[in-house]
């Protein structure tokens, strides 16, 4: 076991760490299963050239807090392949395939999409191992990304809290930063509850327009392979400015670490709601609640779609889907901002005190496949 494996061990995992390694196809990827005390692990394929064991690490536990938060019967797991998702498309499908059979054996691990992998990635993991969710309809799948299932979770977020954090939906100015499967989704429902867009960003750039961007056509400019730097509302940003943008609401869904100490003090917003996974390093969310500007936890803002896919493998409709993600987000987002307001702590804190407790609990049920309990009031092995 390496050095970097060993510094994220603690009491709730890893489970399993496995590395995948395929020069006849250019693989090279790893998987880990954190923890499975509440169900076998869902969790996204990341696949960019620069993905990390660190990152997936830290997304794996991210992803057990948001399926516990959710109190959805699973754990977390990730995984990451290293590699440029605009390569090949036969390349890419010979990679994904690949990566699929090297890990069938990990039954504790079910795949989904992800930054860089989408529903026809999921087609062909299922096709190979029998197992994977946001799969295309055409399969018997629930799309979460093109039904923008964490977008609206993100928009449900907003809602729930808005007597807590002071900010009501509508009327309220929006800054996204990465306008993809999540961003384009909370643009449009959000919008649909009164609020106004009025700055986005890709890798590209970024555009401010303060009178408002009209998010269906934004969206549809998009589809046509272009940035949202050419909108013809707005005036161009760098993508670092967005930071800056006058907003009430500022959604990072995008890469993680985007708000760090050396930028955090720009934010002009009064709540973030993360539609990526571990958008902001701890240094800059301590200084987000010492200036009393809210932040839902990203695994409890989006968490809409490991829900969809919790649906999806259960069986359930696309409309039981958006019902479970109203519920749950509902209900969990603003109980962890009265958790953080009551205990003084961060919002981050009071989150994962409460996806830990309820692991721990589920563990104590569990005899094998997880790591916590103490050996006194267990069962024998048999």
């Amino acid at each position: 076991m390496n050095d970097e494996v060993k510094s994220f061990r603690d009491a709730l995992g890893p489970w399993q760490v496995v590395f995948v390694h395929d020069p006849l196809v250019g693989l090279d990827g790893f998987v880990v299963v954190d923890n499975v005390a509440c169900g076998p692990s869902i969790g996204g394929i990341r696949m960019t050239p620069d993905v990390t064991v660190g990152e997936v690490f830290r997304l794996a536990r991210a992803m057990t807090f948001k399926n516990a938060a959710a109190g959805l019967p699973h754990g977390g797991g990730k995984a990451g392949i290293v590699g440029d998702p605009a390569m090949d498309p036969l390349a890419k499908e010979r990679v994904l395939r690949a990566f699929a059979r090297a890990i069938e054996g990990l039954e504790g691990y079910i795949p989904g999409p992800d930054m860089g992998t989408d529903e026809t990635a999921m087609a062909w993991v299922r096709d190979e191992i029998g197992r994977a969710v946001g799969l295309p309809r055409v399969v018997g799948g629930i799309p979460l990304d093109e039904i923008g299932a964490t977008g609206y979770g993100l928009a449900v977020a907003a809602s729930a809290t808005e007597a807590i954090t002071g900010v009501a939906v509508d009327g309220a100015r929006v800054a996204i930063q990465g306008f993809g499967a999540v961003g384009r989704h909370a643009a449009r429902f959000l919008t649909e509850r009164g609020a106004t867009v009025v700055a986005l960003a890709d890798s590209r750039g970024a555009v401010h327009a303060p009178d408002g961007i009209d998010v269906d056509a934004a969206i549809a400019h998009k589809a046509s392979g272009r940035s949202v730097v050419e909108l013809p509302r707005g005036a161009a940003l760098s993508p670092g400015a967005l930071v800056g943008v006058d907003c009430e609401i500022w959604i990072p869904a995008a890469r993680p670490d985007v708000l760090t100490g050396a930028n955090v003090d720009a934010l002009k917003a009064k709540l973030v709601l993360p539609g990526a996974n571990i958008p902001a390093t701890a240094e800059a969310e301590a200084r987000l609640h010492e200036r009393g500007v809210w932040m839902v936890p990203d695994f409890v803002a989006n968490a809409g779609g490991v829900i969809c896919a919790a649906v999806e493998h259960g069986g359930g409709t696309q409309r039981q889907a958006f019902e479970v993600i109203e519920e749950k987000i509902g209900a969990n987002a603003p109980e962890v901002l009265t958790r953080a307001k009551a205990d003084r702590v961060l919002p981050r804190a009071a989150a994962e005190a409460m996806a830990r407790a309820r692991v721990e609990e589920a563990g104590r049920y569990r005899r094998r496949g997880w790591p916590a309990p103490p050996a006194e009031g267990r069962p024998p092995d048999r």
